[in-house]
């Protein structure tokens, strides 16, 4: 897999992480440091480790399904971006319903399940990149270190443009993981 096509994975990924990191900054009355470091280092971490698991569960039964992996590999990705794009527009919907409480996001389980929630796309990702038998490390590293960034970038945008823009990252985001799961399925189907 090429540089371009792991980054663009990556960026894929990050879209739930940076629209969380917006919205997050909108509840927090002042961000601090300490909050954009704990949610971006939490997120980030947690990127690059569900793909890692998703790969190691991948590895062990491949072998069986490479007839067809690339098919599962398209299915997977275009189920994580379409599922990315309606949850952008049930997120709206929440939103609205849900201006009452102001609690910090950044600690706690609060944290953890923010982590943990922005995180399980990544790991069919992982299990896509095993049936692909593709190299886990070097993917995994950089979708941390982009999701690290974009979370500091979605933090420090939240606090200044507003959550309007939000939903419409998850759609980018789930677009992304469609257009590179057709792209696997393409580059397979014309294999010479």
């Amino acid at each position: 897999m090429d540089n371009l096509s792991i980054m663009f994975i990556a960026v894929g990924l990050s879209m739930d992480a940076f629209a969380v990191a917006i919205v997050t900054s909108l509840t927090l009355k002042n961000v601090s440091k300490r909050q954009i470091f704990r949610l971006s280092f939490h997120c980030g971490f947690f990127q690059f480790m569900m793909p890692v698991v998703g790969w190691f569960l991948g590895a062990s039964f491949s072998k069986y399904i490479q007839t067809f992996d690339h098919w599962v590999a398209f299915a997977l990705l275009a189920i994580i971006g379409g599922k990315m794009i309606y949850e952008s527009f049930e997120d709206d919907k929440e939103e609205e319903k849900n201006t009452d409480k102001i609690i910090d996001p950044t600690r706690g389980f609060s944290l953890l399940f923010i982590a943990i929630a922005t995180s399980i796309d990544a790991m069919a990702v992982g299990l896509s990149l095993a049936m692909l038998d593709i190299d886990i490390w070097y993917p995994s590293v950089i979708i941390g270190l982009v999701t690290f960034s974009l979370t500091v970038l979605g933090m420090k945008i939240g606090e200044r443009v507003g959550k309007k823009f939000s939903s419409h990252m998850e759609v980018i985001g789930g677009l992304i993981l469609i257009g590179i799961g057709l792209k696997i399925l393409i580059e397979h189907m014309y294999k010479v």
